[in-house]
């Protein structure tokens, strides 16, 4: 479960014996993977606080509250329980000389369920040769990069070329097979690596069968997940580079 760790400061508190926070943030994201990201945050003095009464936007220049204790950052934990995010926060140098409020997610979605959902498209949008319908699975400003056509295509627009000359040069359905499959989700970012094996038959007659890893990046556009950047590579067959190195 996914925890939010707010670190409220004391402005009338003594800082200059505080251990510093970099080995704090080492230990629970590089050696544990507890700590997903975090930041920290400008001071209160800077910060602007908006209300809307009666159709009218108010600003105010300033935190919502007077108060000596201040949101000074925030990090995101993904722990087993909340004893173990309570661990983590007294570990926190701030802890010492402020607060730490730990929160749990609101866990009302299924993320990862979404991710490998949008993957199942992929795979019916080939079979039945639809680019309308797996184009949908792609945001407008993708990046793509295919073995394939050995270039990198940027944009909704040009991946769409680039999908209607391959469809062109096969002929019936395209089996898409997820051989593996594993994803990581973040809260508005994800990746996937995935082995994925592609049979057609060129419009040639010929059987198309080959096998791919793909690595895919998705951001999550708030009512559903879209694909961002994809990146496909084929496995290198260091017999065959040597022998073109013979050859030249």
């Amino acid at each position: 479960m996914k925890y939010m760790l707010l670190v409220c400061g004391d402005d009338t508190a003594d800082a200059s014996g505080m251990a510093p926070v970099e080995p704090w943030v080492e230990e629970l994201s590089a050696q544990r993977g507890v700590r997903l990201h975090g930041h920290r945050l400008r001071l209160p003095a800077e910060a602007v606080t908006v209300r809307v009464r009666g159709g009218e936007v108010l600003r105010t220049d300033g935190p919502f509250a007077e108060t000596k204790e201040y949101v000074a950052g925030y990090d995101i934990l993904e722990c087993d329980s909340m004893e173990e995010a309570i661990e983590a926060a007294a570990k926190h140098p701030v802890a010492s000389i402020g607060a730490m409020e730990v929160r749990a997610f609101w866990e009302d979605e299924d993320a990862e369920g979404e991710i490998r959902r949008l993957d199942d498209e992929l795979t019916r949008a080939a079979r039945e040769g639809d680019i309308d319908r797996r184009m949908a699975c792609y945001a407008p400003d993708v990046e793509v990069f295919h073995p394939m056509s050995g270039l990198e295509e940027r944009g909704a627009d040009a991946l769409r070329k680039a999908q209607e000359w391959w469809f062109s040069t096969v002929t019936g359905p395209v089996e898409r097979e997820v051989l593996e499959f594993r994803v990581r989700v973040d809260e508005s970012i994800a990746f996937s690596h995935a082995l994925v094996r592609i049979r057609a038959t060129s419009v040639e007659g010929e059987p198309l069968d080959s096998t791919v890893r793909s690595t895919t990046g998705y951001r999550n556009f708030g009512d559903r997940w879209l694909i961002v950047h994809e990146h496909a590579s084929v496995p290198f067959d260091a017999g065959i580079a040597a022998g073109t190195e013979d050859r030249s």
